[in-house]
């Protein structure tokens, strides 16, 4: 008997880590090495789908006002400036709280660029889901909408792409017209969400005198939401220090109830009589923030009552991300 030949297959072109493109977890990996992708270069992939990057907006200018048009406020847009050029027919590049039909970004007809910053991400690092959306819709046609999809393992983050001495001023809207220069003209969809997002929009102002501290209205009471940059535990020491001695006010009628934990900092929450507008709290915090940095400044160990006001404090503190 003629002895059988062994088979041998043709060699697939060998592809560099960074010319590997994303495909189905059994499917043969891009780089030609026979194996599934899930078991050689998807590896890295789903190690970054899994793991959570507790402060994604570190490092990025002005964090808490990242973290507040996150979680906090209903409609804002911010100009962001990139380290690079902006490309040819691209004029500007805006972040915005929320788009139209929830689209993770827009190319305007005009070569502008709309990034939504309030939607879900595919990874556990919302910097490089972002910074892998922006990088498309700068390529985008005009009058494109960005749909979402897992970024690569080893894309850009936000603090690669955007300058990091831009400055990061947030505006806050009372509404989403901003989406639409031209309302006569735009879809039926688009108007439907429009006016859908505009009835949910809670009246939002950000303070002038404090960073990142935003007013919000609502129909029983209204609240300041305050996003802090100090280490949690540091913080909350000293917000008990100033509870337990009667000076976590922002005036009369005002009081801190708690504390929300989003993307690894911490936002104090004080309830505020209904007549009480931004413009009355801006003195108040500004008095307030003189008062917590004496008492982030002190290391002496907690009193009972400062033990006692930190527990309280930390049992209605709630996480939202």
């Amino acid at each position: 008997m003629a002895k059988k030949r062994p088979q041998t297959k043709a060699k697939q072109p060998q592809l560099k880590d960074g010319e590997i493109p994303v495909v189905g977890a059994r499917e043969p990996c891009p780089c030609g090495s026979g194996r599934r992708y899930k078991a050689c270069h998807g590896r890295a992939a789903a190690h970054a789908v899994t793991e959570l990057v507790q402060r994604p907006f570190e490092g990025l200018p002005s964090e808490g006002d990242w973290v507040a048009l996150r979680e906090l406020v209903p409609a804002a847009t911010v100009e962001l400036k990139l380290k690079e050029s902006l490309p040819e027919g691209v004029p500007s590049v805006t972040l915005a709280t929320v788009l139209p039909m929830a689209w993770p970004a827009l190319r305007r007809d005009d070569g502008s660029v709309l990034i939504g910053l309030q939607n879900d991400t595919a990874s556990g690092d919302i910097s490089r889901d972002l910074a892998d959306t922006l990088q498309r819709a700068l390529t985008a046609q005009p009058g494109t909408p960005i749909q979402g999809r897992r970024a690569p393992a080893d894309g850009p983050r936000l603090q690669e792409l955007l300058d990091p001495e831009g400055t990061f001023e947030p505006v806050v809207h009372s509404g989403f017209e901003f989406w639409v220069p031209d309302a006569e003209h735009s879809t039926p969809e688009v108007t439907a969400s429009l006016e859908r997002a505009n009835a949910a929009a809670i009246p939002t102002v950000k303070l002038s005198g404090v960073d990142a501290a935003y007013w919000c209205e609502t129909p029983d009471k209204n609240h300041l939401r305050w996003v802090m940059p100090y280490r949690e535990e540091q913080l909350l020491d000293a917000l008990a220090r100033l509870h337990a001695a009667g000076r976590s006010s922002l005036g009369e009628g005002t009081r801190l109830v708690g504390s929300f934990r989003a993307h690894g900092l911490t936002v104090p929450v004080w309830d505020l009589p209904t007549g009480v507008t931004a413009d009355d709290v801006e003195k108040p915090a500004a008095e307030f923030a003189e008062r917590l940095a004496t008492a982030l400044a002190s290391d002496a160990p907690l009193t009972v009552d400062e033990r006692r006001a930190r527990g309280g404090l930390t049992n209605r503190q709630v996480t939202l991300s």
